[in-house]
């Protein structure tokens, strides 16, 4: 499918990445953008339709869901990093991690699913991370339910292919974004991210990997367990 011409919702389109996608996918010539957050006053971006939006709650998933009937675009970028230890962390803060990444990704998919269908099929995309396959000594949290995360966009990915739906994972690592401020470390640019995307929407393409980090990563993958944590555990 282009871009061109599309009607696109993007998921916490406040700052960073998501805004990112907004603005890409204005400049590519989409019909229509909805840019969502938790904060619609924080939605700033000119030629934009603003719509309050946490995903972690059903009432206003269904509501958006309601204006937006005409996407055929869906960008599914909100999260958060809540930097929790799975043993040690604070039980609420790790299942608000499963709320937002898995959960409310779920709630997304299942209400703009049949949208898409009805608009021909269209095309989802699921922002993901490099700890979807590896996890990192203060973000097990985040890890996991990234990696759910991912398997639940291999999973809809089988399922919405009968209704000709194309499902994009987007694997990366340090992104320039609020959630990466302090860090330093070579970092990706947002708008590099988001136009990586939406080529592979109109590429047809299942995932990007958005730096050389995440494709290492996914090269070591058939490694044993041990060789690829060796550095961390010593």
């Amino acid at each position: 499918m282009k871009i061109e011409g599309s009607v696109a919702l993007v998921t916490g389109a406040n700052r960073g990445i998501g805004k990112a996608y907004v603005r890409a996918l204005i400049e590519r010539g989409a019909r229509k953008v909805y840019a969502t957050g938790r904060n619609p006053e924080a939605l700033d971006i000119e030629g934009a339709e603003h719509i309050a939006l946490d995903i972690t709650n059903p009432a206003q998933i269904a509501a958006a869901a309601a204006i937006a009937g005409d996407t055929t675009i869906l960008i599914n970028n909100a999260g958060i990093a809540t930097n929790q230890s799975l043993m040690f962390g604070d039980l609420d803060l790790i299942r608000l991690e499963m709320d937002t990444h898995f959960f409310g990704l779920l709630g997304m998919v299942r209400a703009f699913s049949p949208i898409l269908a009805h608009n021909g099929g269209g095309a989802i995309v699921n922002m993901l991370s490099l700890t979807s396959w590896f996890s990192y000594p203060g973000a097990e949290a985040y890890s996991a339910a990234k990696a759910a995360a991912w398997s639940l966009t291999n999973s809809i990915r089988l399922e919405l292919a009968k209704q000709n739906t194309l499902v994009v994972g987007v694997q990366l690592g340090a992104t320039d974004t609020d959630m990466m401020r302090g860090i330093d470390m070579p970092k990706n640019d947002p708008a590099n991210v988001a136009n990586a995307a939406l080529d592979a929407i109109e590429a047809g393409d299942w995932e990007v990997l958005a730096d050389d980090m995440t494709r290492r990563i996914k090269s070591a993958l058939s490694l044993d367990p041990k060789a690829l944590y060796a550095d961390l555990i010593g």
